[in-house]
């Protein structure tokens, strides 16, 4: 995202943690080097502080979902830091952009007078899925793995308490006060900005923008910025799963049956474009874990035929977006920001 936004003639400026500087630092060299306005700042991440190992800066590297809030908390610890960064950065930031668990960042852009914006990587179906399963709480009333259809929205999905967003919190004792703080900042941002694009999930897009209004901003699939091969396999290596669960997971189906494994609870699902593909999608018993179904996707015949006609096209579409629509989100994006700061100034 970085670089698509330096690429609209934008000064970036990326703060984050060693570890997740260590792991980009090649990446944003290479794109510093071919001209790009990027600069990095590293804000040390108080893992002690909060009871995590020295060097778990991420929820990846959490050895235990119970460390959850820790993180969380520690994430409240960088308020201070990272606005001290802000105020020497030159230029003047023009706008901050940070995902759901930087609440605070409201609270800094109030103070710059800047908007702030979250940044969502999954999807506009996710986005959707999750607002109308908290603000329904239908999940209250059923057994823990008794599929429950998500209310109000375009397509009928079913998932099980198990399945659960991270953002919906079912026990309250343990994260609900810091997750309540990060949804109410979310609705209060400038704007959302989703790593996906409006050909792949128009109705979702649209969903969204019924309780965000217009300031959503399609700008993906950002991987695809990506052209160099260096890039690429860098991105390819970040990715931290728990090895020995999943071979586990995957010795228990049958040879060629997975062809693609994702972690993720429904907060990091596919696109509901994907199951109206009829790619084989399905969750697995592992709430962490969605597959699609290599059988499926590499089956003969008419219907296997037709999933790979249909894949293809997809990843067509996505290519497309992003010299496209996504292209033209992201000049509204600037544009508006823009429009906004010129607008205080004044």
């Amino acid at each position: 995202m970085a670089k698509l936004l330096a690429q609209h003639g934008v000064t970036v400026t990326i703060i984050t943690t060693p570890l997740n500087a260590t792991r980009n630092k090649p990446i944003i060299d290479r794109a510093i080097e071919s001209g790009l306005h990027i600069q990095l700042r590293q804000v040390q991440f108080p893992c002690t502080d909060v009871g995590l190992p020295e060097g778990c800066e991420t929820l990846n590297a959490l050895p235990s979902k119970d460390l959850y809030k820790n993180l969380l908390t520690g994430i409240r610890m960088l308020q201070k830091p990272v606005e001290q960064i802000l105020a020497e950065l030159n230029p003047r930031p023009s706008c901050i952009i940070s995902d759901q668990y930087f609440a605070w960042t409201n609270q800094t852009a109030r103070v710059l007078q800047i908007p702030r914006l979250v940044f969502d990587g999954k999807s506009c179906f996710s986005l959707s899925c999750t607002h109308n399963i908290i603000t329904s709480k239908v999940y209250e009333s059923v057994p823990e793995m008794e599929p429950f259809v998500v209310p109000g929205l375009p397509d009928m999905i079913e998932i099980t308490r198990a399945q659960l967003p991270n953002a919906v919190n079912i026990d309250p004792t343990n994260t609900m006060d810091i997750r309540k703080e990060c949804r109410e900042a979310e609705l209060e941002a400038f704007g959302v900005i989703v790593n996906t694009f409006e050909e792949l999930e128009p109705a979702y897009v649209r969903e969204v923008r019924k309780v965000r209004g217009e300031r959503v901003w399609c700008i993906g699939p950002v991987s695809l910025t990506n052209q160099d091969n260096l890039d690429k396999a860098a991105r390819g290596n970040k990715a931290s799963i728990d090895e020995s669960q999943c071979l586990k997971w995957l010795d228990s189906r049958k040879p060629s049956s997975v062809v693609f494994v994702c972690l993720g609870s429904l907060s990091r699902s596919p696109s509901a474009q994907l199951i109206e593909l009829g790619l084989g999608l399905e969750a697995s018993n592992q709430p962490f874990i969605w597959t699609i179904r290599g059988d499926l996707l590499m089956e003969d015949g008419e219907a296997g035929q037709e999933r790979r006609k249909r894949a293809k096209e997809l990843g067509e579409m996505a290519k497309k977006a992003i010299q496209g629509s996504s292209n033209l989100n992201m000049k509204l994006l600037v544009q508006d920001v823009m429009q906004e700061v010129m607008g205080k100034l004044i």
